[in-house]
């Protein structure tokens, strides 16, 4: 393949979304694209230092990418896991599997004792006769296999739940568990705030600043679904601003993304669906929901009698009570079309999915009480049913901020 040429671009920006949406790319599962991250490795390496801040590692068998968030979200978290042991659990698995060879096999017991004893130590004591304890560390132990750190050879873990912890799995270690955990600066122990840990070293001058600043924000920017201008600070808003050809072009080059600037802030997106990443609209019956809020909530905010209004910084503001309302009077209308989930759950139920789902991708928010309100960028998406075309359903293309300007696209509930 010829260097610069088309392919060659596109081939880049494939590995380039892969590093940051795997946690690593093998050479056993994934050949092609381990070698073609190895063809682009030293422009990857040097723009992802260079605007990001982030290392590249590639060895042998192994490609990955030390990704630092830019502002920590809870939805960057593991979705299966559901209280802090398990996350505890996960790390103390990385801590036994260090002592581990590259396939060599051990037992469950003789891990989660290792764990046990050494948290003893600490002063934390783990009681393995507790259900919630065992499933905790189950949880933890299929997220290692997911991220292929370790193999079960042998046995199941739930039957090791279910036993009380009387039977047993064998498991074979990888090399990739020594991996996980990035490499820090410094000495962790040093560390005094959490925002610290996703901060390299930077010089106190005002060029170490300017380059710090100038990586919190592409972190941002290709991390989060959308940043609004408010959340910035004025020195940052600055380097939005003003920078704001370079941090399209790169983002463009480098990653595909495409960026228009919008009163609420710089928004990107991808101009087509990739399987390399999560995208709004999902292909759940709760962002067609969201679509049709989208839609519903602008015709209803030009209506004489709306308890709807739009603050200063292009939020739509209403109550929970106004967002159950409009929730319950779209189902009645449109309830043929959604998953039996959502056509049967209480409408409260549904209300706080639906309202979930929009703080996670950055398109509503919530005040004290039950003040609520739809963030600006919701606006620049629309979504009905064509009643004489029910394969299709019609969807606002966030390439466009126009209304009315809508894109057909395949029937997916």
């Amino acid at each position: 393949m010829e260097k610069n040429s088309p392919r060659w671009e596109i081939e880049k920006r494939e590995c380039a979304q892969a590093l940051l949406n795997r946690p690593w790319v093998t050479k056993e599962a994934d050949p092609d694209l381990f070698r073609a991250i190895r063809s682009h490795y030293e422009e990857l390496r040097d723009w992802f230092r260079e605007h990001c801040g982030f290392t590249l590692l590639v060895t042998r068998h192994f490609a990955k990418l030390e990704k630092v968030p830019g502002r920590a979200q809870p939805w960057m978290g593991f979705s299966e896991f559901n209280d802090p042991r398990d996350y505890a659990l996960f790390t103390y698995g990385l801590w036994f599997l260090e002592g581990k060879g590259e396939g060599e096999q051990f037992l469950l017991t003789e891990m989660v004792m290792a764990i046990r004893e050494h948290l003893l130590g600490s002063g934390v004591e783990l009681d393995w006769t507790l259900y919630d304890h065992r499933l905790s560390m189950v949880r933890a132990l299929k997220r290692l296999q997911e991220m292929g750190i370790l193999q079960a050879v042998d046995g199941d873990e739930m039957e090791w739940v279910r036993s009380g912890g009387d039977q047993n799995v064998l498991y074979e270690s990888s090399p990739l568990g020594r991996y996980v955990l990035r490499q820090f600066p410094r000495d962790l122990t040093t560390y005094t705030r959490m925002e610290e840990l996703g901060e390299g070293l930077y010089a106190d001058t005002p060029e170490g600043q300017l380059l710090r600043r100038k990586h919190y924000i592409y972190r941002r920017l290709i991390q989060e679904p959308v940043v609004y201008d408010r959340e910035w600070s004025p020195e940052e808003l600055h380097y939005v601003l003003t920078q704001r050809r370079s941090l399209l072009e790169q983002l463009a080059n480098m990653l595909g993304l495409e960026g228009r600037r919008y009163r609420e802030g710089l928004l990107f997106f991808y101009p087509e669906a990739t399987g390399e990443m999560q995208l709004f609209p999902t292909a759940r019956t709760i962002s067609d929901i969201a679509l049709l809020l989208a839609g519903e909530a602008r015709r209803r905010l030009g209506q004489e009698n709306s308890n709807l209004y739009v603050d200063e910084q292009g939020r739509l503001h209403l109550t929970r009570a106004d967002l159950e309302g409009l929730v319950l009077d779209l189902r009645e209308r449109y309830k043929d079309y959604w998953s039996q989930q959502y056509r049967r759950t209480r409408s409260g139920e549904l209300t706080a999915d639906l309202l979930a789902h929009l703080e996670e991708w950055g398109l509503a928010g919530h005040g004290p009480g039950d003040e609520l309100w739809l963030e600006p960028a919701l606006a620049r998406w629309s979504g009905n049913y064509e009643e004489d075309l029910q394969a299709e359903r019609q969807v606002c293309s966030p390439r466009t901020s126009e209304p009315g300007d809508c894109t057909p696209v395949p029937e997916q509930m």
